[in-house]
């Protein structure tokens, strides 16, 4: 079914299950609501979740946080963006530990999740675990979130470098989850971020990012149309063995 998207942005999004996996973990959604006056009030959702612990339960942490956090946001009448997406986050955690005490087989499983919310050209985040933000803007790239993962900690510490994180064995080791311990604390921005017009905000998971450079991701961002450049960041990370599921979400501003 294509999504119906108002003007105002070119947006692209692709799943790929990758090269040496048997399913697919991921999982993302993009919603905006039907109705002009709400439209207003909550403008565009998209999130992304990259799951973990198992075939079955993987799968079904991050199709659980997702949906947690659209229903969440689509049937709450605030008009707090920020608040929703924090509400829904934590909402989806105790869902999931919900779903794991009552599925004894599913122990374990957890999900990153990074969700967005775009009013205008205001933008709202909430974000747990390893899958990335990004901003490109005016040809230059940065990351808005920050990893929770034990090498990320590193870094931060000074006891390791950036260039030496991208290679080390443990980066792929978590420090934050939905679903993994007794409570989860989404990051999210202390004041909303305000864009630009041709700004693009890029969401992927680890299978893109960790085989593929920011570099060549803002490459390949400034050379495409949304959905063109979605495609060939999957392509690309194919093409660099595709060890992961790879997912990727963008959306310029017109």
């Amino acid at each position: 079914m294509l999504l119906k998207i108002r003007s105002g942005v070119d947006f692209g999004s692709l799943t790929d299950i990758g090269c040496h996996r048997e399913n697919n973990e991921d999982y993302f959604q993009y919603w905006e609501p039907a109705n002009d006056d709400e439209f207003k009030r909550k403008g565009r959702l998209a999130i992304i979740a990259d799951g973990m612990g198992g075939y079955e339960g993987g799968q079904e942490a991050s199709r659980l946080a997702v949906r947690t956090i659209e229903q969440i946001y689509r049937e709450n009448n605030s008009s707090d963006p920020q608040s929703l997406l924090v509400e829904g986050l934590r909402a989806a955690h105790q869902r999931i530990l919900a779903f794991a005490s009552n599925n004894p087989g599913m122990q374990g499983m957890g999900t990153t999740c990074t969700a967005i919310s775009l009013l205008g050209e205001t933008l709202y985040y909430a974000h747990v675990g390893d899958s990335r933000l990004y901003l490109i803007r005016a040809g230059k790239i940065s990351r808005i979130t920050r990893d929770h993962s034990y090498v990320s900690r590193l870094v931060e510490n000074g006891l390791i470098s950036s260039e030496e994180a991208e290679n080390h064995p443990h980066r792929n080791v978590l420090t934050a989850a939905l679903g993994a311990g007794s409570e989860v604390a989404p990051e999210y921005p202390p004041v909303p971020l305000t864009l630009a017009p041709q700004d693009v905000l890029l969401l992927c998971t680890d299978g893109l990012w960790g085989v593929v450079t920011d570099e060549r991701i803002n490459k390949i961002v400034g050379q495409n149309k949304a959905q063109a450049a979605c495609d060939n960041l999957v392509r690309l990370a194919k093409e660099y063995g595709g060890p992961d599921n790879i997912t990727v979400m963008a959306l310029r501003l017109d």
